[in-house]
């Protein structure tokens, strides 16, 4: 009796740990979603920092030099100097 009482108390306790494995707070699945959430963040950061560089590069080209002023103003503003004619051709 004693025997079998010792077996049903392991084979409960094996089924404590087995669950708190797949369902617990520390769970495999819990544990596969969460790597999956770093890579998805890490990836994020890559572009948002690679996003930040062109801007800083951008910034810096603004406050050294007036050619990045002048080919902005030409761009985005269709702004021509004296003596030329500004053709816009739509791609």
């Amino acid at each position: 009796m004693a025997k079998r009482l010792v077996t049903l108390l392991l084979i409960a306790l094996l089924a404590a740990l087995h669950a708190q494995l797949w369902f617990g707070r520390g769970s495999v699945p819990n544990v596969a979603r969460l790597q999956r959430e770093i890579e998805e963040k890490r990836l994020s950061n890559a572009q948002a920092s690679l996003a930040n560089e062109r801007l800083s590069a951008e910034i810096n080209d603004l406050r050294e030099g007036l050619e990045i002023v002048e080919e902005k103003a030409r761009g985005d503003l269709g702004m021509v100097k004296n003596n030329e004619i500004f053709v816009q051709i739509a791609k």
